[in-house]
Protein backbone atom coordinates (compact mmCIF):
# COMPACT_ATOMS: atom_id res chain seq x y z
CA UNK A 1 0.00 0.00 0.00
CA UNK A 2 0.52 3.49 -1.11
CA UNK A 3 -0.22 6.93 -0.18
CA UNK A 4 -3.44 7.26 1.82
CA UNK A 5 -6.33 4.93 2.68
CA UNK A 6 -9.54 6.29 3.63
CA UNK A 7 -11.40 5.25 7.08
CA UNK A 8 -14.14 3.27 4.77
CA UNK A 9 -11.09 0.90 3.39
CA UNK A 10 -9.48 0.92 6.72
CA UNK A 11 -12.65 -0.14 8.29
CA UNK A 12 -12.90 -3.06 5.44
CA UNK A 13 -9.22 -4.16 6.67
CA UNK A 14 -10.25 -4.37 10.10
CA UNK A 15 -11.19 -8.24 9.74
CA UNK A 16 -8.06 -8.98 7.86
CA UNK A 17 -5.79 -7.30 10.64
CA UNK A 18 -2.76 -8.99 9.23
CA UNK A 19 -2.47 -7.74 6.75
CA UNK A 20 -1.33 -4.42 7.73
CA UNK A 21 0.07 -2.97 11.47
CA UNK A 22 -2.21 -0.11 12.18
CA UNK A 23 0.22 2.46 14.25
CA UNK A 24 -0.92 5.15 15.89
CA UNK A 25 1.38 8.43 15.75
CA UNK A 26 -0.50 10.83 18.52
CA UNK A 27 0.85 11.62 22.22
CA UNK A 28 0.10 8.77 24.71
CA UNK A 29 -2.23 10.80 26.07
CA UNK A 30 -4.20 11.83 22.74
CA UNK A 31 -3.79 7.77 22.58
CA UNK A 32 -5.71 7.15 25.31
CA UNK A 33 -8.45 9.86 24.67
CA UNK A 34 -9.71 7.57 21.96
CA UNK A 35 -7.82 5.21 19.22
CA UNK A 36 -8.70 3.30 16.47
CA UNK A 37 -9.05 0.05 18.00
CA UNK A 38 -6.00 -2.54 17.54
CA UNK A 39 -3.57 0.32 16.34
CA UNK A 40 -0.55 0.36 18.46
CA UNK A 41 1.13 3.93 20.26
CA UNK A 42 4.60 4.96 18.46
CA UNK A 43 4.70 8.75 19.16
CA UNK A 44 5.83 10.54 15.87
CA UNK A 45 8.88 11.49 17.64
CA UNK A 46 9.79 7.84 18.75
CA UNK A 47 9.42 6.62 15.38
CA UNK A 48 12.57 6.62 14.09
CA UNK A 49 13.98 4.92 17.27
CA UNK A 50 11.37 2.52 17.47
CA UNK A 51 11.98 0.84 13.68
CA UNK A 52 12.27 -2.40 15.72
CA UNK A 53 8.62 -2.15 16.66
CA UNK A 54 7.16 -1.87 13.10
CA UNK A 55 6.06 -5.23 11.34
CA UNK A 56 8.87 -6.19 8.62
CA UNK A 57 5.53 -9.08 7.71
CA UNK A 58 2.91 -6.70 6.12
CA UNK A 59 2.67 -2.52 5.29
CA UNK A 60 2.41 0.21 7.69
CA UNK A 61 -0.82 2.30 8.49
CA UNK A 62 -0.48 5.56 10.11
CA UNK A 63 -2.88 7.41 12.07
CA UNK A 64 -2.99 10.57 14.04
CA UNK A 65 -5.65 13.09 14.33
CA UNK A 66 -6.03 14.72 11.12
CA UNK A 67 -3.52 13.05 8.65
CA UNK A 68 -0.71 15.49 9.32
CA UNK A 69 1.43 14.08 12.07
CA UNK A 70 0.99 10.80 10.21
CA UNK A 71 2.47 12.26 6.78
CA UNK A 72 5.46 13.55 8.48
CA UNK A 73 6.16 10.47 10.56
CA UNK A 74 5.28 9.09 6.86
CA UNK A 75 8.07 11.25 5.41
CA UNK A 76 10.38 10.38 8.37
CA UNK A 77 9.76 6.50 7.65
CA UNK A 78 10.16 6.81 3.64
CA UNK A 79 14.31 6.14 3.36
CA UNK A 80 13.76 3.10 5.22
CA UNK A 81 10.21 1.68 3.93
CA UNK A 82 7.99 1.67 0.70
CA UNK A 83 5.16 0.57 2.30
CA UNK A 84 3.33 2.80 4.62
CA UNK A 85 0.11 4.19 4.08
CA UNK A 86 -1.70 7.35 5.75
CA UNK A 87 -5.35 7.34 7.16
CA UNK A 88 -6.77 10.29 5.44
CA UNK A 89 -8.14 12.60 7.60
CA UNK A 90 -7.02 10.81 10.71
CA UNK A 91 -8.71 9.23 13.65
CA UNK A 92 -11.52 12.61 13.19
CA UNK A 93 -12.44 11.07 9.71
CA UNK A 94 -12.80 7.63 11.55
CA UNK A 95 -14.86 9.01 14.63
CA UNK A 96 -17.26 11.17 11.87
CA UNK A 97 -17.68 7.97 9.65
CA UNK A 98 -19.22 6.16 12.59
CA UNK A 99 -16.73 3.42 13.58
CA UNK A 100 -15.31 3.30 17.06
CA UNK A 101 -12.98 3.95 19.14
CA UNK A 102 -11.11 2.88 22.37
CA UNK A 103 -11.00 5.12 25.20
CA UNK A 104 -9.31 5.30 28.51
CA UNK A 105 -11.80 6.13 31.00
CA UNK A 106 -8.98 7.93 32.87
CA UNK A 107 -7.29 9.91 30.55
CA UNK A 108 -5.38 12.91 31.75
CA UNK A 109 -3.44 15.95 29.53
CA UNK A 110 -0.59 15.46 27.68
CA UNK A 111 2.90 16.99 29.30
CA UNK A 112 3.05 19.01 26.05
CA UNK A 113 -0.12 20.22 26.31
CA UNK A 114 0.75 21.23 29.97
CA UNK A 115 3.40 23.32 28.84
CA UNK A 116 1.46 25.29 26.44
CA UNK A 117 -0.99 26.05 28.54
CA UNK A 118 1.12 26.78 31.55
CA UNK A 119 3.86 28.95 29.16
CA UNK A 120 0.55 31.12 27.58
CA UNK A 121 -0.03 31.88 31.18
CA UNK A 122 2.91 33.43 32.13
CA UNK A 123 3.40 35.22 28.98
CA UNK A 124 -0.30 36.55 29.20
CA UNK A 125 0.07 37.11 33.04
CA UNK A 126 3.51 38.91 32.40
CA UNK A 127 2.27 40.65 29.32
CA UNK A 128 -0.64 42.49 32.17
CA UNK A 129 1.49 42.93 34.96
CA UNK A 130 3.72 44.77 32.87
CA UNK A 131 0.93 47.23 31.69
CA UNK A 132 -1.52 47.33 35.06
CA UNK A 133 1.52 46.83 37.79
CA UNK A 134 4.97 47.67 36.74
CA UNK A 135 6.88 47.85 33.32
CA UNK A 136 9.46 45.19 34.55
CA UNK A 137 6.91 42.40 34.70
CA UNK A 138 7.97 41.99 31.04
CA UNK A 139 10.89 40.30 31.77
CA UNK A 140 8.78 37.49 32.96
CA UNK A 141 7.26 36.83 29.55
CA UNK A 142 10.90 37.19 28.06
CA UNK A 143 12.05 34.77 30.40
CA UNK A 144 9.13 32.22 29.23
CA UNK A 145 10.24 32.81 25.99
CA UNK A 146 14.02 32.23 26.20
CA UNK A 147 12.85 29.24 28.31
CA UNK A 148 11.22 28.02 25.14
CA UNK A 149 13.50 28.51 23.00
CA UNK A 150 16.40 26.87 25.12
CA UNK A 151 13.57 23.86 24.89
CA UNK A 152 13.49 23.79 21.43
CA UNK A 153 17.43 23.67 20.30
CA UNK A 154 18.04 21.32 23.21
CA UNK A 155 15.39 19.46 23.71
CA UNK A 156 15.26 20.00 27.16
CA UNK A 157 12.63 21.50 28.87
CA UNK A 158 12.76 22.26 32.68
CA UNK A 159 9.02 23.15 32.63
CA UNK A 160 8.33 20.24 31.51
CA UNK A 161 10.02 18.20 34.18
CA UNK A 162 8.75 20.12 36.71
CA UNK A 163 5.29 19.08 35.59
CA UNK A 164 6.19 15.65 35.57
CA UNK A 165 6.80 15.61 39.44
CA UNK A 166 3.00 16.89 39.91
CA UNK A 167 0.49 14.81 41.68
CA UNK A 168 -1.61 14.33 38.42
CA UNK A 169 1.56 13.43 35.85
CA UNK A 170 2.60 10.17 38.50
CA UNK A 171 2.89 7.07 36.91
CA UNK A 172 0.10 4.19 37.35
CA UNK A 173 0.88 1.52 38.96
CA UNK A 174 -0.80 -2.07 38.78
CA UNK A 175 -1.87 -3.75 42.10
CA UNK A 176 -3.88 -7.27 42.48
CA UNK A 177 -7.71 -6.81 42.35
CA UNK A 178 -8.41 -10.10 44.23
CA UNK A 179 -6.47 -12.31 46.81
CA UNK A 180 -4.49 -15.38 45.21
CA UNK A 181 -6.15 -18.40 45.45
CA UNK A 182 -4.38 -21.68 45.13
CA UNK A 183 -4.86 -23.15 41.38
CA UNK A 184 -5.80 -19.63 40.18
CA UNK A 185 -4.38 -16.99 38.75
CA UNK A 186 -4.44 -13.61 39.80
CA UNK A 187 -6.23 -10.50 38.17
CA UNK A 188 -4.57 -7.09 37.91
CA UNK A 189 -6.39 -3.90 37.06
CA UNK A 190 -4.68 -0.22 36.93
CA UNK A 191 -5.10 2.09 39.52
CA UNK A 192 -4.20 5.93 39.76
CA UNK A 193 -4.43 8.67 41.74
CA UNK A 194 -7.41 10.18 39.60
CA UNK A 195 -9.39 6.28 40.33
CA UNK A 196 -9.89 3.06 38.07
CA UNK A 197 -8.03 3.10 34.93
CA UNK A 198 -10.27 1.32 32.40
CA UNK A 199 -11.04 0.94 28.52
CA UNK A 200 -13.79 1.39 26.85
CA UNK A 201 -14.82 0.85 22.99
CA UNK A 202 -17.26 3.58 22.29
CA UNK A 203 -19.08 3.88 19.45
Amino acid sequence: MNGTISADDLKKLAGRRGEAQWVDVRTASEYAAGHVPGAINIPMEQIEARLADLSTDCPIVLICQSGVRARLAAALLEPRRTDVTVLDGGTSAWVSAGFPVVVNSATRWGLERQVRLVAGLLVVIGAVLALTVNPHWVYLSGFVGLGLAFAGLTNICAMASLLCKMPWNRSRRLRPAATSVPGQTCSLRNVSSAGGDSETIVS
